[in-house]
């Protein structure tokens, strides 16, 4: 009888003992408001910040209420008005084009390569058309960023980096989000580190960061940033940038702060268990997994692989067979969304003209989670399956 897999793809680790042990503390002590402090105590959210920016080696951060907060935050505080176009990925997740069109701009989107970054030369023709680009690294791929930069930096676009799922990742030792103005990370439940909700900012650009300070709700309380810029660079944007609140608090901050200690040796088990899947489905005929450049230090926290070129029904069949052993894919080329996999003809508040080779790959794309609750030889099984799924159906094709 063939092998079934019994793992679940959403089950994350429990938070660690010491985050546990420190949200206790926070709230023993009923103070959750990051601004509510006692007399010689810093707040959880300001370490948070204070830790962040020393492992990014970036001069601020800001701790807030989401990962696309984080977006909505960067976009305003680089000066994004309603009606402007921002260049986007063609291939991401909802919230990078929502936070966009929340701000009232307008996505334009640039397409994306076999290896599921975005296609530089299509960036070269249309960076002309906007001044800012809203770069997903998604499913944590990344770019050749020196290029991206030398485009961006020639036609006058401000970078912001969408880091939800590179946590951790860099190109060429920089990390990511340390190449644009402004980085953003997710700390969702299924990213690198969990607080179920939350985000975080990165930047070294002064007033960047005082505009994220004082949208996220900071009222006249931005000397308490520790993390953040010197007062004075406040003395004239507070007066002219909206309150648009959406701080963390110190309950997820306190969750967050152990698993940072620990985030190094976690995204060492994440890869481990990439390079499990990946050599598990080398040489499987009609599949084409995904190249990871040098230069590239990836955290590979899901999995992706393509059958490009394969009839519909052909993708359909091998996502069937392997549900029913088990085997959980998601695919980004079905023709209406399903879960978090729409893509950019489903988001009608924004123009979307055919991108045909872009469609070609969003068509091939199959996902698959990797939770730090699957074994190494959970991994080993999963490939096994899938290999055996990919090569039956293509045989019979």
């Amino acid at each position: 009888m063939s092998e079934v897999f019994r793992g679940n793809f959403t089950q994350q680790e429990p938070i660690p003992e010491a985050g546990i042990e420190a949200a206790l503390r926070v709230l023993r002590s009923g103070r959750l408001h990051r601004y509510n402090t006692v007399p010689g105590e810093v707040a959880e959210t300001v370490l948070l910040e204070q830790e962040f920016a020393a492992y990014t080696g970036a001069r601020y951060c800001l701790a807030v209420a989401s990962g696309g907060y984080a977006l909505g935050a960067a976009l305003r505080a680089v000066g994004v008005k309603a009606g402007d176009p921002v260049l986007t990925n063609a291939f991401t997740l909802a919230p990078v084009p929502g936070s966009i069109a929340a701000v009232g701009a307008l996505p334009v989107y640039v397409g994306v390569t076999e290896d599921l970054v975005i296609d530089l030369d299509d960036l070269a023709t249309k960076a002309g058309q906007a001044r800012v680009l809203l770069l997903s690294h998604m499913r944590g791929h990344i770019c050749d960023m020196d290029r991206l930069m030398a485009i961006c930096e020639a036609a006058g676009v401000t970078v912001i980096e969408d880091c939800a799922h590179t946590m951790g990742a860099a190109w060429r030792g920089i990390p990511s989000g340390r190449w644009g103005k402004i980085g953003c990370y997710s700390t969702q439940t299924y990213k690198h580190m969990n607080s179920g909700e939350g985000g975080l900012l990165i930047s070294d650009d002064a007033e960047a960061m005082a505009r994220a300070i004082m949208l996220s709700g900071s009222y006249m309380l931005y000397e308490s940033h520790k993390a953040g810029p010197a007062p004075e660079v406040f003395a004239r944007i507070r007066y002219e940038t909206p309150n648009v609140s959406g701080r963390m608090d110190n309950l997820r901050a306190a969750i967050l702060r152990p698993q940072l200690a620990d985030l190094a040796s976690q995204c060492a088990r994440w890869n481990e268990r990439y390079a499990t899947v990946e050599m598990g489905l080398a040489d499987t005929p009609g599949l084409r997994l995904i190249a990871r450049p040098e230069a590239e230090a990836y955290v590979a926290s899901s999995f992706q692989f393509l059958l490009l070129d394969w009839p519909t029904a052909a993708i359909t069949d091998v996502i069937a067979r392997c549900a029913r052993r088990g085997v959980e894919l998601k695919w980004f080329g079905a023709a209406e969304p399903v879960g978090f996999t729409s893509r950019y003809d489903s988001w009608d508040y924004a123009p979307h003209p055919p991108m045909p080779a872009t469609d070609r790959v969003l068509a091939a794309i199959l996902d698959m989670r990797l939770p730090l609750t699957f074994s190494l030889e959970d991994c080993a099984q999963i490939a096994r399956i899938i290999r055996a799924e990919v090569s039956g159906v293509w045989q019979s094709a």
